[in-house]
């Protein structure tokens, strides 16, 4: 997933970034409520996780914006207020989930997990689209019986594909949601990208699913499914 990160301990920021991007997550880590309140204008995120008390504009107000602008991704809070009129109020604010620091890196990456499941398209621990299915736990793609391996840039796009079926993505939507904000990517990066991915699908029989629409951009479909 695409994930915001705010938290304004650079040691936990590191760490806890790490270990996310670790299992094949893309984060966007920043240190104070400001840049986040930007990034939140200018990009868009599978989940967001704001420590609560922060430089400039609080974890709180954050979420509140959030929502307001009729955002729906899921909003995780770390904290280290662990009172019940705490709580309370992050979860008025908007939040769905909220962990009380010192965190624990297993426990939140397995709240990262079960956030992630909420979407519709997930089918207990499996993204899946048609017959085609995607491990997340284990960089792999099947269907029919077949399988294969992803490195973990080929799962990210994979991902994010799936996340949004039958949608025309298009190459700055795409650099957007694989590369941190603070991050270049190469000019042709997602066409190689792309390229690459498809030739994995062929050992599946899905390369055609990858379809490239010219002179906008990508998008992921089981061919049967665009003559609906």
């Amino acid at each position: 997933m695409k994930i915001l990160f705010v938290e304004d301990d650079l040691i936990q920021l590191e760490a806890l970034s790490a270990a996310m991007t670790k299992v094949g997550h893309i984060v966007d880590a920043v240190s104070d409520g400001e840049t986040a309140s930007w990034l939140l204008r200018e990009r868009e995120y599978d989940l967001l996780i704001l420590d609560w008390m922060l430089p400039k504009v609080s974890g709180v107000h954050l979420c509140q914006q959030y929502r307001q602008a009729g955002k729906t991704a899921p909003v995780l809070f770390l904290t280290a207020k662990d009172a019940i009129l705490d709580k309370v109020t992050g979860l008025d604010a908007g939040a769905d989930d909220y962990l009380v620091k010192p965190v624990n890196v297993t426990e939140l990456l397995a709240r990262v997990r079960a956030l992630a499941r909420r979407s519709p398209l997930w089918q207990g621990d499996i993204l899946q689209l048609a017959d085609l299915e995607l491990h997340p736990s284990l960089l792999i793609v099947k269907r029919q019986e077949k399988t294969i391996q992803l490195s973990t840039r080929e799962f990210q796009l994979m991902e994010y594909l799936m996340r949004h079926p039958r949608q025309i993505l298009t190459r700055d939507r795409i650099e957007q949601a694989l590369w941190e904000w603070n991050m270049e990517p190469e000019s042709k990066a997602v066409t190689i990208l792309v390229h690459r991915l498809r030739q994995r699908l062929q050992a599946v029989d899905a390369e055609d699913w990858l379809q490239t629409v010219y002179g906008m951009g990508y998008r992921l479909a089981s061919p049967d499914s665009l003559l609906v």
